[in-house]
């Protein structure tokens, strides 16, 4: 198949780009995820811990050069891209005669040898969003997984997780468990549980029943999805990662907030769930956050659909 010449990094299957345009869009790329990680590299160089931010960083084990590094996804052909053709997954591939307005080589992902080595992840992470996406979403957690995750640290002679005071204290805190309903679907909430707690939530997730049970309302499958954006490596385009940590950080300052800890050092207001208006404003952005999950789940299918179907064709050279 003769590739076509774009302008556009983000055109169809076999597009090559010339290094003029793919190059600006690298960079670009590279500056906004400098401004998305700036407070956390700004705690991180003054040796501070950020009860906040650290999360996007532990729990989804990362590093800053990794979200700088621009990736166009399966079947765009950067164009006198020597260093690309040198990292993981990407192959050295002919560029079309000069009739067709370039010559010489450029660098693709390689399909064939990404799905060998990951295909796996792909079609897991493909049935687990594409199974989310087609659920309703849920509205009346209330964020109360991290309130289960400190109940009854006190009378059991435990620290609770953070090194921030408790909003309401021990005994307030332990009072608003005990006078909500739990209903957390997502497992790798539910497994930080207290066991106490483990014992009120109604229902029973698990790593195996994680692809039936996850729906879109969850504020931790939409930070997951950050996590799923990882997973394919070099295959997501640059801005469906950048897209997916985004939406997971928004979602974790909403997570802390709503949170029974005292965020108030970090100059965030609580959202006090305890209140029906506190509820009310969880309710309003949990659908918000919902409405971009579900828009970065469709981007995240394609993607590993692309992948399975072989988009790159482009013969190696």
């Amino acid at each position: 198949m003769r590739a076509t010449i774009l302008d556009d990094p983000a055109g169809p299957a076999d597009a090559v780009v010339p290094r003029d345009a793919w190059e600006p869009r690298a960079a670009a790329h590279a500056a906004r995820a400098d401004a998305l990680t700036a407070v956390w590299r700004e705690a991180r160089d003054r040796g501070a811990e950020h009860a906040i931010e650290d999360f996007l960083f532990t729990y989804y084990p990362t590093r800053v050069s990794h979200l700088r590094r621009w990736h166009p996804g399966p079947g765009v052909v950067l164009a006198d891209a020597a260093e690309h053709a040198g990292w993981r997954w990407y192959r050295e591939t002919a560029l079309p005669g000069e009739e067709s307005g370039a010559c010489g080589t450029g660098a693709t992902l390689d399909v064939d040898a990404f799905v060998a080595d990951r295909g796996d992840t792909v079609r897991y992470v493909r049935a687990l969003v594409s199974a989310t996406a087609g659920r309703p979403g849920t509205f009346g957690c209330f964020g109360l997984h991290e309130w289960a995750m400190v109940y009854r640290d006190r009378t059991a002679g435990r620290d609770h997780r953070h090194p921030l005071p408790l909003r309401l204290g021990h005994d307030g805190t332990d009072a608003v468990v005990e006078s909500h309903r739990i209903g957390c679907s997502h497992f790798d909430a539910y497994r930080f549980f207290t066991p106490e707690a483990s014992e009120r939530n109604q229902l029973r997730p698990t790593r195996e029943r994680q692809p039936a049970m996850e729906q879109p309302g969850c504020l931790h499958a939409g930070m997951d999805l950050y996590k799923w954006a990882l997973k394919l490596g070099p295959a997501a385009p640059g801005d469906l990662l950048l897209d997916a940590f985004e939406l997971a950080r928004d979602i974790r300052y909403t997570d802390m907030a709503a949170a029974p800890y005292d965020v108030s050092s970090y100059g965030v207001d609580a959202v006090p769930i305890e209140t029906a208006e506190g509820k009310a404003e969880y309710v309003r952005r949990q659908r918000g956050f919902a409405a971009r999950g579900q828009e970065l789940r469709a981007r995240l299918v394609d993607v590993c659909d692309a992948l399975l179907a072989g988009v790159s064709r482009t013969p190696s050279r």
